[in-house]
């Protein structure tokens, strides 16, 4: 059995994704990440170092980094690319000025050797604004297909303040009433009325979409077998190439 096979075995046990969430600042990286996780995206401040954020999708336990895109961080960005299996960027798709500055830094941060053969999947964000860019529209302006010798790449329009609000289906019960025998009420005069159980918020499904392509297109690559195993629900809307 040689090493590649052992490391190939040892890591699929593992079901580790390392990603590098990357972007010019404002583009909605920290959001898309607290929207995955269900958390608040109403106020999110800016990132000024980064952020490890582990998120549990299609059997995977993905790392990612939330690192910082100021101009002044962006040079610090080579220090967390070891070992990475692919790389999410995220796209202000209403930011038509600073494109430019976008592809380059894109086409820059890919020449890296330590990154050559990580997955890319771009986020085109904040399609929710009317003058956003179509994801045709960004894939030229960021020149993609540029990037196909080296690596495979997807891209996925999503709004990270966009959420769907869901309400449980079963009845909450507090451990008091779900542990507790039934007792005979004391008083008739007055009863006690449990507040309905609090709405929860779920991630534009778009972003899931792209995260089904990421952990299928590392699982196909790194994880022996494990690509059967994954939905390819995002490939029908933005196949890989």
């Amino acid at each position: 059995m040689g090493l590649l096979t052992i490391i190939r075995k040892a890591r699929l046990k593992e079901r580790q994704v390392r990603v590098l969430l990357l972007g010019l600042d404002n583009a909605g990286k920290t959001t898309i990440c607290k929207a995955i996780l269900g958390e608040d995206v109403d106020e999110v401040s800016p990132t000024l170092g980064f952020n490890i954020r582990t998120i549990l999708h299609q059997g995977y336990s993905l790392n990612v980094w939330d690192i910082g895109g100021q101009t002044s961080l962006r040079p610090y960005w080579r220090n967390y690319f070891e070992q990475t299996d692919a790389v999410i960027w995220v796209v202000d798709s209403s930011d038509r000025a600073r494109m430019g500055d976008c592809r380059r830094e894109l086409h820059e941060l890919l020449l890296e050797e330590r990154l050559m053969g990580a997955s890319l999947l771009v986020f085109a964000n904040k399609q929710d604004i009317a003058s956003a860019m179509t994801t045709d529209e960004i894939s030229t302006a960021l020149d993609l297909d540029a990037l196909t010798s080296s690596h495979r790449w997807s891209i996925q329009p999503c709004s990270a303040r966009f959420a769907m609000v869901t309400r449980p289906t079963s009845p909450s019960f507090s451990p008091t009433t779900a542990t507790s025998p039934p007792t005979a009420p004391t008083s008739t005069s007055s009863s006690v009325t449990r507040p309905p159980a609090a709405p929860r918020k779920a991630a534009d499904p778009r972003i899931m979409l792209g995260l089904d392509w990421v952990v299928g297109e590392v699982g196909s690559r790194v994880y022996y077998g494990s690509q059967n195993e994954v939905q390819p629900a995002a490939l029908a809307l933005a196949p890989p190439r």
